[in-house]
């Protein structure tokens, strides 16, 4: 999968897509745990290890999403590398209310309160939802990127 390149200066304006009883906010150090356990249980390992790196971040750089008090979605930012988004998942029974629009756009405009003009998107996997979502470019030659010696273990899916 390539990387994909994004314009921090051009991101749509803020609006709020998804529905009143969704919460998209930034994930508190004392989250860390069930965080990390979310992540791991419902999409893998890997990515529960590098969003530990942004509980690490000051401020943190890490984004959740929650209905009822309970998670639903994650995504992160400046955690595999600088400038980088991701790792990011949303659960399929709440894909396609908004939420994972409003992840991206939230830690897009994180990068750029960090002073970056373009993030990164690494080993993007919907690529068209990245493109429609915040105008986001294939950068060519990208694949297989800085994934390309990752080592799988037996507890990633």
């Amino acid at each position: 999968m390539p990387d994909l390149l994004v314009n921090l200066l051009k991101l749509p304006a803020s609006e709020n897509n998804v529905q009143s009883d969704v919460v998209i906010r930034p994930g508190q150090p004392f989250e860390l745990t069930p965080i990390r356990q979310f992540i791991q249980q419902n999409f893998s390992t890997s990515w529960a290890d590098e969003v530990s790196v942004g509980f690490a971040n000051k401020p943190v750089t890490v984004f959740i999403a929650t209905i009822d008090g309970q998670l639903v979605g994650f995504a992160a930012y400046e955690c595999t590398r600088r400038a980088f988004f991701g790792p990011m998942g949303v659960l399929d029974q709440v894909k396609g209310r908004g939420i994972g629009r409003s992840l991206v756009l939230a830690c897009m405009k994180g990068l750029r309160e960090m002073g970056y003009v373009y993030g990164i998107i690494g080993a993007a996997g919907p690529i068209e939802f990245y493109q429609k979502t915040v105008g986001a470019v294939v950068i060519e030659n990208s694949d297989p990127g800085i994934y390309r010696d990752f080592l799988k273990t037996s507890r990633d899916k």
